[in-house]
């Protein structure tokens, strides 16, 4: 699958609804685009309607975000229900895989004509060394489809390293460290990883707070995203920590509300409940982060330790047919290379044609964090990330004794992280794979 190079374009008049038409990437006999409605009046849409009108021998196979109707070469796309409405100056955004070449020839959108010019809109990936922050570069990002976009509308993947749990490794996150992660390693992302049990944030819950706060704050001042990651894992059910969510993410998201680098991350590994469950607490937990962050992306935690429901028997088709009700949503997915395979990858892959993924965490090592380093695997899960422009953060960034780290026990005390001598097998794979 190939980016392609090109975008049309479709404008109404100022202070009208207006509809964007843009070719995200490309293949032999086919394409996949992405469609965003922008709601330019002062008053809300309560609903609308986009009709394509494409080339003969050009349908559309399949969408997401949008109920679809073919008649003839007309395709009209309405609502999928939860995103019907469109609040003044706001914006939503629907996917579809086409079969064939051609692009539209026509647009209306709530009835109204368009009319159309082709622009250059190239993807990119990480910012080259030299051009910038990764956030002076991009911006504030937002979903496009099932792409990451900065605020140019271009596809990004984010590449970087998630911190340990911050209770254990104090000594891991200092000046010294992060300016090694920036600088040297290149990284775009900070995974700032705030265990809720395990001796978390349940214990000291405005510690913990302000210790993810200062860590936003020195990702930011480096010019790096930082990911807030609410780490659930025992119990499993996010439910259990629901008001506590609530409280945490309220206060975080009204700190960082006018920063463009936070990305929330609401939920890690949710596991033995059904996505049903998993969703009804994104359903909550969102509007608290909105109320404060309406434009913060939002990653959400998926069924079977966040593997898209695969660990659990399941697949990536319970979330495509039951959404969280939300836009500028993105799901989380998490894979070991010695442990998750073939059957991973591919569920991946088929996902990724429907949801927009992040693997907030990925290990080169087995599930349980130790052992040895799977190459072969590590590089085949790299490849098809890159290929799909998926972000992705590395447990850990840290010199715990376990072959996930990317530090040889001792580094963090010894505050030793510059150059590629304290680095464990897994840091030295990871570090060139990011700086790359």
């Amino acid at each position: 699958m190939a980016a392609a190079s090109t975008a049309a374009f479709f404008a109404l008049p100022a202070s009208a609804e207006t509809a964007a038409f843009a070719v995200q990437s490309t293949w032999n006999n086919g394409y996949q685009a992405q469609v965003t409605v922008n709601n330019n009046t002062s008053s809300p849409i309560s609903t609308w309607k986009v009709e394509l009108t494409f080339p003969a021998g050009t349908t559309v196979s399949q969408s997401w975000n949008a109920t679809q109707a073919g008649s003839g070469s007309t395709w009209t796309f309405t609502p999928a229900g939860w995103n019907a409405t469109i609040a003044a100056g706001a914006s939503t955004s629907f996917g579809l895989i086409v079969n064939g070449t051609g692009r539209p020839t026509g647009c209306l959108v709530n009835g109204q004509a368009c009319t159309g010019t082709t622009n250059p809109s190239p993807s990119v990936s990480t910012p080259p060394a030299g051009g910038g922050t990764p956030v002076q570069v991009n911006g504030q990002l937002r979903v496009c489809g099932t792409k990451l976009c900065n605020e140019s509308g271009q596809a990004v993947q984010l590449k970087g390293m998630s911190t340990h749990g911050l209770q254990w490794f104090p000594n891991c996150y200092t000046d010294a460290s992060l300016d090694v992660l920036a600088k040297e390693w290149s990284a775009d992302l900070l995974r700032i990883s705030m265990y809720v049990q395990e001796q978390g944030y349940e214990t000291d819950p405005a510690g913990f707070t302000n210790r993810v706060n200062n860590l936003v704050e020195e990702a930011t001042e480096r010019g790096m995203y930082a990911l807030i990651d609410f780490h659930i894992l025992t119990p499993g059910d996010p439910a259990y920590n629901l008001e506590r969510a609530k409280t945490f993410f309220a206060q975080v998201s009204a700190r960082h509300a006018n920063k463009k680098n936070v990305i929330y991350e609401i939920a890690n590994e949710p596991n033995g409940v059904s996505w049903a469950q998993i969703k009804n607490y994104a359903d909550q937990v969102i509007p608290v982060i909105r109320g404060n962050d309406p434009d913060g992306v939002v990653i959400v935690g998926t069924r079977g330790w966040s593997s898209l429901g695969v660990s659990e028997g399941s697949n990536s088709s319970e979330i495509v047919n039951n959404p969280v009700s939300a836009s500028n949503v993105m799901y989380a997915f998490h894979y070991y290379a010695a442990s998750h395979k073939d059957n991973y990858r591919a569920e991946v892959e088929r996902a990724a044609a429907s949801l927009p993924l992040f693997v907030t965490e990925f290990g080169t090592v087995t599930y349980t964090g130790d052992g040895a380093v799977d190459v072969a695997g590590s590089n085949a899960w790299f490849d098809l990330l890159d290929r799909l422009k998926i972000g992705y953060a590395n447990w850990t960034y840290s010199d715990a004794s376990e072959g996930s780290a990317a530090f040889k026990p001792g580094t963090c005390n010894a505050g030793s992280f510059s150059g590629t001598g304290s680095l464990t097998e897994s840091g030295a794979l990871v570090r060139n794979r990011i700086r790359a």
